[in-house]
């Protein structure tokens, strides 16, 4: 994702957070650093839930701001922030500009969960709207969007933003698989997956590093397949 450059997990909650303050409550946007820290911790809607201090936002807002993603305004009475993603990530349709938020505050969503809790920000009339809205977002090499494999057990597939770093984008794959095996698996056999816990330092490394090479081969060839398609496939 080359709109930007990759986003830490506090700047991405408070990106997320003005994107959609500024869409549902709109009279009191820009946000002041008060408005936006309840914002970003808020229980509901969130996922995770985050207890960020005021020192953490401010300094990641200082570092938005760096990048020009983020601007602070001097008003009379306080300084108050608002985003400028609309430009920035080309989020040309009221559509496009209603997914990003929901997938940056809450991870993988199915087009119907994101039909369902878009209905604030944009009512979109079917879930084949939503389900076009996030193939315009995933073309090309700067993909906003990817759709992850559908699980088993699963009816549907979910998608998950590109605008973190490495990590954050694994964590999200692998936290979407994590979800599909404890809602698929019977009671026993999640309990058997929990026993991995107990493995040796040296032995849950190895799984991890064999983890994060698959995800990475993966990715690359996703992206190198929407560079092709972006190209028209003349190569």
């Amino acid at each position: 994702m080359a709109y930007t450059r990759p986003l830490d997990p506090v700047e991405l909650r408070i990106l997320g957070a003005l994107m959609e303050k500024e869409r549902i409550t709109p009279d009191l946007y820009p946000l002041t650093v008060s408005a936006l820290l309840q914002a970003c911790n808020q229980k509901s809607s969130r996922e995770p839930v985050t207890e960020y201090s005021e020192t953490v936002v401010v300094d990641a807002l200082d570092r938005l701001r760096v990048d020009a993603l983020v601007f602070r305004i001097q008003s009379s009475r306080s300084e108050r922030y608002e985003h400028c993603l609309d430009h920035r990530w080309h989020l040309d349709t009221a559509g496009a500009a209603a997914v990003m938020p929901l997938l940056l505050l809450r991870g993988a969503q199915t087009v119907a969960e994101l039909r369902a809790r878009s209905a604030r920000l944009h009512p979109f009339a079917s879930p084949d709207e939503v389900e076009a809205t996030l193939k315009r977002l995933a073309r090309g090499p700067d993909a906003l969007v990817r759709e992850l494999p559908r699980q088993p057990g699963q009816r549907e597939t979910r998608w998950i933003h590109l605008a973190g770093t490495v990590a954050v984008e694994r964590e999200l794959a692998v936290g979407f698989d994590d979800r599909g095996v404890s809602e698929s698996r019977p009671a026993p056999e999640r309990k058997a997956a929990a026993a991995p816990a107990t493995m040796d330092t040296a032995e849950r490394i190895e799984r991890l590093e064999a983890v994060v090479a698959e995800l990475t081969t993966a990715l690359s060839e996703v992206r190198a397949a929407l560079r092709l398609q972006g190209s028209g496939g003349d190569e």
